[in-house]
């Protein structure tokens, strides 16, 4: 499987790729999503719902499926990313990344040595990709750290121009809070339109993709700022929306019949 290099070199050649971010537990929401034209499927392992084991169920449903699945951890620690590409993870996202020395563990965490420090032991995804897996696995895992506090915006060049790391990855609401403002997409706000171009013109000076958590809405606006990895929904907004269009839907066409 060469799904994580073909994401890679889309990136490289400059293209835009776009994801679901999933939040739910449980493999039938990935099969649901992921033949419908998606680039890759992010499983949250920070706010989402899901264990570990829950984890592996969805890694293995895009796999079906041919879809790269990212994975974001609950926290930068080696013993959870050993984990995640263990069960075949094609990327590693890591919140909350403060300094350059963190995003220098989280490289070492997903490479294998003499890169990286990754612990070799890939049962599951060994038994996916067979022994080969050990040689390409340092070149095919995207290391994605987030860039969401006032102490990682200080130092994103030494961040994202460290070899290794592949993509930056914004978190609009833990950003909006370090700087100052409420959360969400606080476009048109100074202080945050600043430091969405300052993160941009970082990765874009070191040839490294950027990323963002997003919507339908703002997703247009990111990829005209300049994003090449973007979310376009998560699953729960995608079931609430529909399941209340369609409510909406019947409640009006029965006022309209009780009307008439």
């Amino acid at each position: 499987m060469a799904e994580a290099v073909s994401l890679k070199s889309r990136w490289a050649a400059g293209e835009e790729t776009f994801g679901a971010w999933c939040m739910m537990p449980g493999a039938l929401g990935v099969e649901a999503v992921s033949s419908l034209g998606f680039d890759w499927i992010l499983v949250d392992m920070q706010h989402g719902c899901m264990d570990y084991g829950q984890a592996l169920d969805m890694i293995r449903a895009a796999d079906i499926r041919g879809l790269p699945a990212i994975v974001r951890v609950p926290w930068n620690e080696p013993g959870i990313i050993g984990r995640v590409l263990d069960a075949g993870a094609l990327g590693v996202v890591a919140p909350m990344i403060q300094t350059a020395d963190d995003a220098r563990s989280l490289v070492d965490s997903c490479r294998y040595p003499p890169v990286g420090r990754r612990s070799f032991g890939p049962v599951r995804v060994g038994t996916r990709d067979g022994a080969g897996y050990a040689f390409t696995a340092n070149d095919r895992v995207a290391v994605i750290p987030m860039i969401e506090t006032r102490s990682a915006l200080d130092q994103v060049d030494e961040i994202v121009g460290l070899p290794g790391v592949d993509a930056a990855l914004v978190g609009p609401f833990d950003l909006s809070v370090a700087l100052g403002l409420p959360p969400g997409d606080n476009d048109g706000k100074p202080v945050f339109d600043d430091a969405i171009k300052t993160i941009v013109a970082a990765c874009q000076r070191h040839g490294k993709a950027v990323a963002v958590l997003s919507n339908a809405i703002v997703a247009p606006l990111r990829v005209a700022q300049g994003f090449q990895m973007v979310s376009v929904t998560t699953d729960i907004a995608a079931l609430s929306s529909a399941s209340l269009a369609s409510l909406t839907a019947v409640k009006e066409k029965m006022r309209t019949k009780n009307a008439g």
